[in-house]
């Protein structure tokens, strides 16, 4: 007679707790791991030989926006197809609840702008049964999920909802009555499931006027900035008091112009983890990085709780400029997202836009800039010689203004073309720099936004394969601490992010030595008729979530047994 539905043979355990890995069995039974060590021959109703593969806790990714994609892919995919079994949503203050009906589909339209999803992906496929936030985590609840979602309370609906959209656009500051509503509702989605709250906050206090720091890629869709860029630090200290009354909860917020005493004071009086958005892995943000590092020790040592949220992971940005947004207001101008297909290719054929996009800036920075750019593929035949070759390249082979070089190639290809730029100038020292501070959690995927360009979903796979196994910047068992047990800690996941007995079994089983992650690719596979890059992982032998196999020799088994983790719990 089995004793497990599954038993998990012979495979190198990294448990995830920092524990020296060893080999040994899992044993399963109704979602949760029952045994580990050595298990019987015979008693698992199904038996997974894991010889030579490494079984560890599945990934936590902190910080994603599936809030929508839930609804139309049950895999979350990237994340779902690199090892990552929860995602936690809501992040930046964006979301979808609480919204009155006449107001869903401005909600929609700063999802589109700030975080990219196509308006026609969101129209096709948002069920909008919902107004209030219990409403929607019940709307989440009954969609078929293959990997568990945790969820934030976004600030941004909650102003609007309380506030009014024309007085939290205005940064009006809210009264007495106003934040007791807000704690009111906060305590009402915590009670129905959320994890904490989550907001961006990169304007001026009470001042739409200033831009945000974030700049145009952070705005509202209509260019101003979100209410939360324009919130008080009195709302913030009120939501902040709603989670140390009741004790749980956490905190992601994006808010390098916030004062580090601001930050101190949220975390002494919500006592919860807060973590700190972003940190690149930039080659020249060394000395920012450093002050960030020991700021993060000193509030440690003070027994405040506040982490980093750092880029670890480095895949291109890879687009045609059918959609592209990041080169700025003049390109935005002639060939941006909101240009007409057959405009764009007139304005890059016309010699006088020509003339515009050369006076605008490269902009070396964060972003790759234009003459940086790779073609990646072209479509026309006397493009060919270009793939592979960076624009810089190009142009100097071919006596041109690096404009010309690529207005040419674009027209020659009618848009066809794809580039890969990379992002925040990424170095391997920094990456070493970022994985080597205890206080960094990895990933920051944005699983779920900017579907046209970005795939960092696999940033685990990437850890694991580059950064552990390529270039030993770390242990295995540090690894997993850090992919998984930290950012369950951080979360408040009650029984996931280590493998022990009675945890939920959440487990991947992996090919070390082939474990590896697609090139990002197009798919034609949005509701809405709407495409996205995507990049599966490789060498996932067996990925479970709450007991069952979702993936099995990297595919997926359509096995939906992800859950709605309210309270951080099944």
């Amino acid at each position: 007679m089995a004793h497990y539905d599954i038993v998990i043979r012979n495979g190198t355990i990294v448990d995830g707790a920092r524990h020296p890995r060893y080999r040994g069995d899992v044993g399963v039974k109704d979602g949760v791991i029952t045994r580990m060590g050595r298990i019987p021959a015979g008693e698992g109703e199904r038996e997974i030989d894991a010889s030579g593969l490494v079984v560890a806790p599945g990934f936590i990714d902190l910080h994603t926006h599936y809030d929508a994609q839930v609804f139309w892919d049950p895999y979350l995919t990237t994340s779902g197809w690199n090892g990552v079994t929860s995602v936690v949503i809501g992040n930046c203050g964006f979301g979808f609840a609480p919204t009155r009906k006449d107001l869903r589909q401005r909600a929609m339209q700063s999802m589109t702008k700030v975080e990219s999803i196509p308006m026609a992906t969101l129209e096709a496929a948002l069920p909008w049964d919902w107004e209030t936030y219990p409403e929607m985590l019940d709307s989440i609840d009954r969609a078929p999920k293959a990997v568990n979602l945790l969820p934030y309370m976004g600030v941004n609906p909650l102003l609007i909802w309380v506030m009014g959209l024309e007085d939290a656009k205005a940064g009006r500051k809210p009264t007495d009555a106003e934040h007791e509503e807000m704690a009111r509702l906060l305590h009402e989605a915590m009670d129905a499931g959320a994890c904490g709250w989550s907001s961006q906050t990169l304007g001026a206090i009470g001042d739409p006027s200033v831009e945000t720091a974030g700049g145009a890629a952070q705005s509202d869709f209509d260019g101003t900035p979100m209410p939360s860029d324009v919130m008080w630090p009195e709302t913030q200290l009120v939501l902040a008091k709603v989670l140390g009354d009741r004790g749980e909860g956490f905190i992601e917020l994006s808010g390098a112009v916030l004062p580090n005493e601001h930050w101190e004071q949220l975390a002494e009086l919500s006592g919860a983890p807060i973590i700190y958005q972003a940190l690149p892995a930039s080659g020249n943000m060394f000395e920012l990085r450093e002050q960030l590092f020991a700021w993060f020790q000193s509030c440690h040592e003070r027994g405040l709780r506040i982490y980093g949220q750092g880029i670890t992971q480095n895949p291109p940005l890879v687009f045609t400029f059918d959609y592209w947004d990041l080169w700025g207001d003049v390109w935005n101008e002639f060939a941006g997202p909101d240009v007409p297909r057959e405009k764009k290719l007139a304005n890059f054929a016309d010699p006088a836009v020509r003339e515009k996009l050369k006076a605008e800036p490269l902009k070396h920075g964060f972003i790759g800039a234009v003459d940086e750019a790779i073609v990646e593929t072209t479509k026309s035949p006397e493009n060919k010689r270009f793939e592979g070759r960076s624009l810089a390249e190009i142009a100097e082979a071919e006596g041109k203004h690096v404009v010309d070089a690529i207005c040419d190639i674009v027209v020659a290809d009618q848009l066809d073309t794809i580039f890969q730029v990379s992002q925040f100038d990424m170095t391997l020292e920094g990456i070493k720099h970022l994985i080597d501070n205890p206080y960094i959690i990895p990933g920051l995927s944005d699983g779920g936004a900017h579907l046209k360009y970005l795939a960092a979903g696999s940033y685990a796979t990437e850890y694991i394969s580059r950064y552990v196994r390529d270039h030993a910047f770390t242990t295995l068992e540090e690894a997993h601490w850090r992919l998984s047990a930290l950012p369950a800690f951080c979360a408040g996941f009650r029984d996931r992010g280590v493998l022990r007995e009675g945890a939920a079994a959440d487990i991947v089983v992996y090919d070390y030595e082939r474990l590896d992650y697609e090139f990002p690719n197009f798919r034609h596979d949005l509701p809405g008729d709407e495409y996205r890059i995507a990049s599966a992982g490789t060498g996932y032998r067996y990925v479970l979530v709450n007991g069952a196999i979702t993936i099995e020799d990297d595919q997926q088994t359509d096995v939906y047994s992800g859950a709605l983790l309210r309270g951080g719990q099944r």
